[in-house]
């Protein structure tokens, strides 16, 4: 089953998030929904970007890179 890497931002500061997960929909749900510890203060999200890969260890890596400075600028 493959993994998602997903970029939203914040709509009310405008503040990136970058995670991975199997469910995008299901995983966008939960941080709008404030079951996410780190992202509840900063709701509601839009999902900006998402990449599909094989497996969990290239999402990580892939998570790893769009965390990375130009990720994140290529990602704005």
């Amino acid at each position: 089953m493959p993994y998602f890497v997903y970029a939203l931002q914040s709509e009310k500061d405008g503040r990136l998030y970058i995670g991975m997960t199997r469910d995008v929909q299901k995983r966008l749900s939960q941080h709008n929904a404030g079951k996410t510890q780190s992202t509840r203060f900063y709701r509601p999200y839009v999902l900006l970007r998402f990449a599909e890969v094989p497996n969990r260890l290239a999402a990580r890596a892939l998570e790893k890179e769009w965390k990375s400075g130009s990720g994140r600028a290529s990602i704005k």
